[in-house]
């Protein structure tokens, strides 16, 4: 691998690292204090300020009105957005938009489109992905309960599904149900677009997640599909495909929720370096306590690995091809999120009191990230799989 960075994309970040300072890490205690709704008015005016310096979007192609910056290339970008948790946002590559744009540029209609992906490319709208059910394991897609079952000229939907995050205020869902119900597991799903305003879709709540419900797009949302129609052209891509898509949407996912971790690393562990040059006990700072000199050191040679694999990962997938670096992927999901919780902890008892106060970023990191071993599949599922998978190589003696 060639990991020098080109000029280009050199001066791409040192643009994004100058609005970050300047334009996103002030609105943050606004963030921290208030409801999101509320923020609108400040974000959107960042964003018009994104657009006007065409870093809009960096993940899509130009032909969809983004950067069209490569994976690799994005990763680079989400590794400086993520040092904030309203980076992502600014730019109009936040989860779950993000991966819904990329599967509508790849499989929408021409209709679907226009009604759904250049609204949602331009930042109009915004979209939540309706997967995971409160009664089965969110870490194995072919295991659903949700049903769409066609009547007359339309889809109705029944399901149960939770943690569709930032569905309050969302516009429309992307759902995956069961269409074949006797198909072989990985063709009885589809993906279905529902608007969030058509009957049946019903917003039970939103998730209190370590005491914090959230609102608007900083939210986990619960939703009963309840005799939900929505007609049979709200198909996503072809019927039975919705273990594909769902796979062609988590794997560049996961590139970029670890280079964002990444982010959040690097955050947290500046903020530690400083507080630990700052903060005097007695006679000596706390830079000069061997334990807290171990915890630096350590933090330092982790995220250094742990961005490394995440752009192996990437640019083989770039080269390669998803399916043959599935083995990376995981490697990376069950590596990275550990690596990002320990940095935070450490950043947080570095900081004592303060650090578990909502007067700095390291509270909102600690309870945001903690479920990041567990979305986009259990840290333990991705070690069976990728154990599995070495095993094939030594078989037991017949």
């Amino acid at each position: 691998m060639d990991f020098t960075i080109p000029e280009k994309m050199q001066a791409i970040l040192e643009m994004i690292r100058e609005f970050m300072k300047n334009e996103i890490y002030p609105l943050e205690p606004y963030f921290f204090y208030n409801k999101f709704r509320e923020m609108w008015p400040q974000i959107n005016a960042r964003r018009e300020m994104v657009k006007k310096m065409e870093l809009w979007a960096p993940q899509m192609s130009k032909e969809h009105g983004g950067m069209g910056l490569s994976l690799m290339e994005h990763a680079l970008v989400s590794e400086e957005l993520g040092r904030s948790p309203l980076g992502h946002l600014m730019f109009n590559c936040q989860a779950p938009d993000a991966g819904n744009m990329e599967i509508l540029a790849k499989y929408a209609t021409p209709e679907q489109r226009e009604k759904y992906l250049i609204p949602l490319v331009a930042g109009k709208i915004r979209s939540c992905f309706s997967m995971s059910e409160p009664e089965l394991a969110g870490s194995n897609p072919i295991e659903l309960n949700t049903t769409a079952v066609k009547d007359g000229k339309e889809w109705v939907i029944n399901g149960h599904k939770w943690y569709s995050t930032a569905a309050d205020g969302s516009q429309f869902a992307v759902v995956m149900a069961i269409t074949n119900p006797e198909a072989s597991p990985y063709q009885r799903a589809s993906m279905i677009i529902v608007p969030t305003d058509t009957p049946g879709f019903n917003l039970i709540r939103n998730i209190s997640v370590m005491g914090h419900a959230g609102d608007d797009y900083s939210s986990h949302g619960e939703i009963m599909y309840e005799n939900c129609r929505v007609p049979l052209s709200n198909l996503l891509g072809p019927e039975g495909n919705g273990f594909v898509i769902a796979q062609d949407r988590l794997g560049p996912g996961r590139i970029h929720h670890c280079m964002r971790w990444m982010g959040v690393c690097n955050r947290s562990f500046e903020m530690m370096c400083q507080r630990a040059a700052e903060r005097k006990i007695g006679k000596k700072y706390l830079s000069e306590k061997q334990i807290i000199q171990a915890w630096i050191a350590e933090s330092r040679a982790e995220i250094h690995a742990a961005k490394l694999m995440i752009l192996h990962a990437a640019w083989k997938i770039e080269t390669e091809g998803l399916y043959a670096a599935r083995e990376e992927i995981s490697l990376i999901k069950f590596f990275v999120a550990p690596i990002m919780q320990k940095v935070i902890d450490r950043a947080i008892q570095v900081h004592g009191g303060l650090g578990v106060s909502d007067d700095t970023v390291l509270s909102y990191f600690a309870r945001a990230e903690r479920p990041a071993r567990i979305y986009d599949g259990a840290d333990e599922v991705h070690k069976s799989v990728v154990a599995k998978r070495i095993m094939r190589n030594y078989p037991s003696p017949q």
